[in-house]
């Protein structure tokens, strides 16, 4: 089996990580996957049960990774990792990606989607200013 490549959007909080929890703990209110309402990504991730889940098939979302890492680290986990400095003009060369763009990088491959078991974030823009945040990733199973 390959990995699914998926997509989403979240709310801009300055804080990425805060972003990042904030966006788990509304995809969890939205669906669980039957591992019972109330739980937080993190007590999920503490779970065997969920991480054979997560690990054979996963959710598309980003509940698929116990935490972000920094830009700077190398991709070797299951992780959301933001986009550098230098990704984000490889597609946005002004360095304030909006939606759209992102959209269309996507599409026509100018932003790659990571390998299986790992996630991207960067912010968006709108009129030069932080309004969202765009996700990606790709299952591990």
């Amino acid at each position: 089996m390959g990995g699914n490549c998926w997509t989403d959007t979240g709310p801009y909080q300055e804080d990425l990580a805060a972003a990042f929890r904030r966006a788990q703990a509304e995809e969890l209110a939205a669906d669980d996957h039957g591992f019972g309402a109330g739980r937080t990504a993190e007590e999920l991730w503490r779970d065997p049960d969920w991480q054979e889940y997560i690990l054979t098939g996963g959710t598309g979302s980003v509940l698929d990774f116990p935490l972000m890492t920094d830009a700077a680290d190398p991709d070797d986990g299951p992780f959301l990792r933001p986009l550098t400095e230098a990704e984000i003009r490889a597609f946005a060369p002004g360095g304030r990606p909006t939606l759209a763009e992102w959209d269309a990088a996507l599409d026509d491959g100018r932003l790659d989607f990571p390998d299986r078991a790992q996630g991207r974030c960067t912010v968006l823009y709108t009129d030069g200013e932080p309004t969202g945040i765009g996700y990606w990733g790709c299952t591990a199973d």
